[in-house]
């Protein structure tokens, strides 16, 4: 078996092995890269970390420190009850709140995950409680979370630059975060109208009232995600009570810490400073304020998704140097026709997303376009953005994270049928989301 092979090999085995057992694939990847770089290839160990993402290494740990900085003193929690309590009663513009909500937090820097650990329990609570249909709220969560995902400073979004920048491809940032905001804005749009939207739009205002009991317990039984780490518990939130009205209210710890959020957003798109720099500043300087909500924080930093991408990264250089990239390439680019090519690699991305990492997958994926994206035959940035769409709106998935946190919160009467519609409403987007992301980016883009 030649070396190309054997290291496509090693790669799907470690998204086999990290599907079916609860291991880190990057934990895994590191272990593949000595086995290929070191044992067989000979590399030396200062080739080998050449590959290693340092800068993506930054932001992922600064950005998530920053976010549970901000969650456990409860920024987040009045981000969220002050969304709500704008929509005044009226049942139909909620789900259209935990949209907005989810996509704003990505946005700003939170994985998506995160972002849909924090607002499932929120969103499912209120389907009980005002009976709206629960996939579409965990759906509206989920698609928000995405919506926010690409922008600049966001995980999937600095995943992505950097590959395409790296390669010395063409690539706009604002115009990936769009592409994948209004991609995933429509898809909201048809699954609110076909979860019962428009009976939810005829409804009269009602009261807020105190929200059921949600299930924290739940979280924690949810489906393992990908790195090995089980989702954690979100602590009960009490709307509608003397601790709400406490939660609403702005403390110096809340008002600096939207200070900072700010500071982030200006300091990154404004100014271009390196977002891990600007997020790490930022968390220290929150952190030096209040020593004791970083001692918790340091905790939630999500360690294994930093596992798993530097050492999905780190095994796809050793991938390159070993010349399985381009031999991967050469095959696709001998079948003669791109668009055929990216509809194939956007298929492969929605398909294997569906069980696997998102955030892995994309830093293995896209570099085995980018070979033949060098040759010009077609637009370079609308393959990666149809690529990237279609590896991440799959994370519907029972079998992802984030859809596992819907079903797991999901009231117990109704989860098993809320699983099965996740998995119908999953394997239609893994069809149907690849062909219509393919059509509208990549077609247009053929030279």
């Amino acid at each position: 078996m030649s070396i190309e092979l054997l290291s496509i090999m090693l790669l799907i085995g470690m998204f086999v092995i990290a599907t079916m057992q609860p291991i880190n694939m990057g934990a895994l990847a590191f272990g593949c890269t000595f086995l290929l770089g070191s044992l067989i290839i000979g590399m030396k160990a200062s080739d080998i970390f050449a590959g290693f993402p340092s800068d993506l290494f930054l932001t992922l740990v600064a950005v998530t420190y920053l976010f549970a900085i901000a969650q456990i003193n409860g920024t987040i929690d009045w981000l969220v009850e002050c969304a709500v309590r704008l929509v005044r009663g009226h049942v139909a513009w909620i789900p259209w709140v935990m949209f907005l909500v989810a996509a704003v937090v990505t946005g700003f820097g939170a994985l998506g995950p995160a972002a849909v650990a924090i607002l499932a329990p929120v969103a499912l609570s209120f389907a009980v409680q005002y009976r709206i249909h629960p996939v579409m709220m965990g759906l509206m969560v989920i698609h928000g979370a995405q919506a926010g995902g690409f922008s600049p400073i966001s995980v999937y979004g600095g995943i992505t630059n950097q590959i395409v920048a790296k390669a010395g491809l063409p690539f706009a940032p604002t115009s990936l975060f769009l592409s994948s905001f209004f991609f995933n804005l429509v898809i909201a749009v048809l699954v609110f109208f076909i979860f019962g939207g428009a009976r939810s739009m005829m409804q009269k205002p009602a009261a807020l009232g105190p929200l059921p009991e949600l299930h924290p317990e739940g979280v924690s039984a949810s489906i393992r995600g990908h790195g090995g780490t089980p989702a954690k518990p979100i602590r009960e939130h009490a709307y509608g009570t003397a601790a709400d009205t406490a939660t609403l209210r702005l403390t110096p710890e809340k008002i600096t810490t939207l200070i900072g959020l700010t500071a982030l957003g200006v300091g990154a798109l404004v100014f271009k400073f390196n977002v891990g720099l600007v997020a790490m500043t930022v968390a220290v300087a929150l952190a030096l304020l209040s020593p004791k909500t970083q001692k918790a924080a340091i905790d939630k930093v999500s360690w294994s998704t930093v596992l798993l991408i530097a050492g999905i990264i780190t095994y796809v250089g050793v991938m390159e140097k070993a010349g399985t990239v381009d031999y991967v390439a050469n095959g696709i680019s001998s079948l003669g026709m791109p668009l055929l090519v990216a509809l194939l690699l956007c298929f492969t991305g929605a398909i294997v997303s569906a069980f696997a990492s998102s955030t892995a997958l994309l830093g293995a994926i896209i570099p085995l376009a980018v070979p033949f994206l060098l040759q010009g035959h077609i637009s370079a940035v609308g393959v990666v953005a149809a690529i990237a769409i279609s590896t991440t709106i799959v994370d519907t998935s029972p079998f992802s994270t984030n859809g596992a946190l819907v079903v797991a919160n999901a009231p117990d009467q109704q989860r098993e049928k809320v699983l099965r519609q996740l998995l119908v409403y999953s394997a239609s987007i893994a069809v149907i989301g690849p062909v219509v992301a393919w059509s509208v980016f990549v077609v247009p883009g053929l030279v």
